[in-house]
């Protein structure tokens, strides 16, 4: 803990005031530079996880016959291209999610792209699914020995080519087809706001025939859809009807916020910034807002990957009660530092313990059960 209290204040005041002076995609890829070149040599993995991860039993879990060391994950968007799955097991992370990959290569949007609310505890997310593309990061992890699990996030080229629904389900399909042999999950990212044609998946009858097709796809890994946050409960509960129809088996909730006017976001922090979608703060009410609704409606018959807005071991945990089995972050880690993901996990110990838990698996949905 003196440790961690000490890394903790390294961040904030030495590290932490030095990134957040310069551009923020300028400091993610020389933040990814970095962990990809560490990820390389084994003395750096080790010292890396001397440093940062912690275990315990309670976090242990297996999920959908996938076994997890504990429930905190990287979140799609971080890791785009796959370089990063050998560092990340050392921070702490339980799991990360690659991508999202699609179809082709990506060269994103025009930057700038990603902008801090350092008031708002956010980020402004434009890149336009930015990646090299399926075949390359196919190539790139194919042969790869994960030392936790990895989640491969698949989407639609953000390109005018792909805005027609036959050519977007074809994209689609091309993206999944290149992953259905590595990682462990597979997860069909419907709702990235930043892309031509908006998200034309989240719409049901769209969704059906977008399911439709990769149903015809021989895999055996679970599928998990990645969800929109700004929709409301029964605009969930249809697509959740038509998921019920075909072969997915959780859902992540859930990605960016496009909605400006929410009160968590300050006004003048994002008045300047043209477009994108919001992580971190603004997101996490209505990610569990969401997670709780679908929890009860649906129980056990899928599982839940909650994200948005976690940066304490107490966000994190009340996305466990309300339903979530596995957590997702990346925006908090900016905002915090890298000794969070160890931060969360003593935490997430810490509150199983004070409520009689003694696996995390028993606190999921507890807040449903009046425990």
């Amino acid at each position: 803990m003196f440790a961690t209290g000490i890394q903790r204040w390294a961040y904030r005041h030495v590290a932490k005031p030095i990134f957040f002076r310069r551009d923020p995609e300028i400091v993610h890829d020389a933040v990814s530079r970095m962990g990809t070149w560490l990820g390389r040599l084994s003395s750096a993995r080790a010292l890396t996880r001397a440093l940062y991860r912690y275990e315990h039993p309670a976090l242990e879990q297996t999920v959908l016959g996938i076994s997890f060391k504990n429930p905190i994950g990287l979140t799609a968007g971080f890791d785009k291209n796959g370089e990063l799955t050998r560092i990340m097991p050392s921070v702490g992370f339980g799991f990360e999610e690659v991508g999202s990959v699609t179809g082709e290569p990506c060269a994103g949007n025009p930057k700038p792209r990603l902008w801090r609310l350092p008031k708002t505890r956010g980020l402004v997310v434009n890149y336009g699914l930015k990646n090299d593309g399926a075949d390359v990061i196919a190539r790139r992890l194919r042969g790869e020995h994960f030392a936790f699990p990895v989640g491969i996030s698949i989407a639609k080229t953000n390109d005018p080519t792909t805005v027609e629904i036959k050519a977007g389900i074809a994209d689609y399909e091309k993206a999944f087809r290149a992953f259905t042999d590595i990682g462990a999950y597979l997860a069909v990212n419907i709702s990235c706001p930043n892309a031509y044609g908006g998200e034309p998946f989240t719409d049901p009858v769209r969704l059906e025939a977008l399911l439709s097709r990769l149903d015809g796809i021989s895999y055996t890994k679970p599928v998990f859809l990645k969800m929109p946050v700004d929709i409301t409960v029964a605009e969930l509960d249809a697509l959740v009807a038509v998921v019920d129809r075909h072969r997915i088996h959780g859902f992540i909730l859930s990605n960016l916020t496009k909605k400006r006017d929410r009160s968590t976001i300050v006004p003048q922090e994002i008045a300047h910034i043209p477009k994108g979608g919001v992580s971190g703060k603004p997101v996490q009410a209505p990610s569990d807002e969401l997670i709780a609704h679908l929890y009860r409606t649906v129980g056990s018959r899928y599982v839940i990957i909650g994200s948005g807005g976690v940066f304490s071991a107490e966000d994190a945990y009340e996305k466990i009660r309300r339903g979530a089995s596995l957590i997702q972050l990346a925006t908090g880690m900016i905002f915090e530092g890298p000794q969070l993901i160890g931060e969360i996990n003593r935490g997430l110990v810490r509150l199983l313990r004070r409520d009689g838990f003694s696996n995390v698996s028993e606190a999921v949905g507890a807040a449903h059960r009046g425990l």
